[in-house]
């Protein structure tokens, strides 16, 4: 792309503001791809695993012990040892579980007696360590970072779990009632990736339990990382501002990142929810958001003013919403942001999707939808592992990339509705294919409602004002 070219592309996604309250200022020259799905997404990781010559960093919330890369490729100590074993540095971040968390701790790597027993019957030579989160948050980010600051940097951003229902292919073609996972990550190579590369080194430097003695695997305490001295140079087009949520106080070293000016992070850092109310306010054709759950109240308003500016929103999400969202609603506090959702689908320009896909004999299965993902008037993206919940906008520790390039949120959109619609809306602008998707997802929908199996493509509508009931 000639420079002239990014240039306008840019100014077409100019009415979008960045952030200014986070650690990471937006930057120019990456090359960003969007990774649909798990098995896919993993595919590449691995790629760039296998091809990286000095370092791999991994951050890791939610680990499966049945969980397998693609390919045949192994588990992820399998894959991160044998990295290790041709001498490259590799690094692992756990989450590990507090008692308020406790329920969870079967889907992590929390460092238990079985599991470090597990690593030294392997000798495994990568260096791990294991952070908590404050009280009953999680260390909710999904990042990998190969080859920092050398040539051939890439980070990839997002928000799949190492579990087995992630590593599916697109399109969900479900066998034997096994159950998928939709999601996304972004790989990012240029200057943004050295403040996940920052990132990681803050959370590694600090993590909570590096003076334990179960806190550490092959590394001494004081193995600290330095941090980046310098970004790498452009490899795209595109603007990307690295964002988080990081709790006040959880980080004492301040310094600033790579070419950024001082950030007080024991102040904390709300630069998702931030980002998130300035795109939303932004909008002026459509928004498009795939999200495991869009209860955040300053979210859900905001979309109501977009709506009566006669924005078209799309919101795909689970079908049926877990536990805890059906919890909430039986509670008056709770009950309060299913009304908001509910006035929401009373806009003819708003539709709330769940997507659900075949198996051989045309049955339909729920697939749940992960993804954290918005994109706006084909412009913008967010791409990361950040809820659009007050717990993940306030408390859990999460990890997002902003995008600013027309022809990349174009194309993900293109590929996203292929996949749900299967429809290649390539040739139609934003607001044509936002309304193809509502009318194809309620069409789904009356077929759904007659036991038909016969769907174009994955998508249907949910009812706004029965959700979660």
């Amino acid at each position: 792309m000639t420079e002239a070219a990014m240039d306008i592309g840019l100014q077409a996604a100019a009415h979008i503001p960045a952030t200014s309250g986070g650690a990471y200022p937006a930057r120019d020259g990456n090359r960003v791809v969007p990774l649909v799905d798990g098995e896919p997404a993993f595919r590449r990781i691995c790629e760039a695993v296998e091809a990286a010559r000095h370092s791999v960093w991994v951050t890791v919330a939610f680990l499966s012990h049945d969980f397998e890369m693609p390919d045949g490729r192994g588990s992820l100590f399998e894959v991160l040892d044998r990295a290790a074993a041709r001498g490259v540095e590799v690094r692992a971040l756990f989450w590990r579980v507090n008692d308020e968390t406790r329920r969870v701790e079967g889907a992590t790597f929390s460092g238990s007696a079985d599991q470090r027993a597990m690593l030294g019957e392997r000798a495994s030579p990568v260096r791990m360590r294991w952070d908590r989160a404050q009280k009953g948050y999680c260390q909710h980010q999904k990042s990998w970072v190969i080859d920092a600051g050398r040539p051939g940097e890439v980070a990839f951003v997002g928000g799949i779990n190492l579990g087995r229902d992630y590593v599916v292919a697109p399109g969900h073609r479900i066998v034997d009632g096994e159950p998928h996972v939709h999601d996304v990550y972004v790989e990012i190579e240029g200057p943004s990736a050295a403040d996940v590369a920052h990132n990681f080194v803050q959370r590694w430097n600090e993590a909570s339990d590096r003076d334990q003695p179960d806190g550490v695997w092959a590394c001494a305490a004081d193995d600290d990382l330095a941090f980046p001295e310098r970004a790498a140079p452009p490899a795209g087009p595109s603007r990307v501002q690295i964002q988080r949520t990081v709790r006040a106080g959880l980080y004492a070293d301040g310094r600033s990142c790579v070419g950024g000016a001082a950030h007080d992070i024991a102040a904390g850092e709300l630069a998702i929810a931030e980002q998130y109310r300035l795109a939303i306010a932004a909008a002026r054709r459509s928004i498009y958001i795939e999200n495991q759950t869009v209860f955040d109240p300053d979210v859900l308003a905001a979309l109501g003013g977009a709506l009566e500016r006669g924005v078209e929103v799309v919101a795909l999400t689970p079908a049926e919403a877990y536990g805890e969202l059906r919890a909430a609603r039986q509670r008056p506090e709770g009950r309060s942001l299913f009304d908001q959702l509910a006035a929401l689908g009373r806009h003819e320009r708003f539709a709330l999707v769940g997507v659900a896909g075949a198996d051989a004999e045309g049955r339909r299965h729920n697939v749940y939808v992960h993804a954290k993902v918005m994109l706006v008037d084909d412009a913008w993206m967010t791409i990361g592992s950040c809820n659009i919940a007050r717990r993940s906008f306030f408390g859990d520790i999460e990890i997002n990339a902003s995008v600013w390039d027309p022809a990349a949120v174009r194309a993900l959109r293109r590929q996203l509705l292929a996949e749900h619609l299967d429809i290649d809306t390539g040739d139609m602008d934003d607001r044509a294919a936002l309304a193809l998707y509502r009318r194809t997802a309620a069409e789904n929908r009356a077929r759904r409602d007659a036991g038909r199996g016969d769907w174009q493509g994955l998508a249907f509508t949910l009812d706004p004002a029965t959700y979660g009931e």
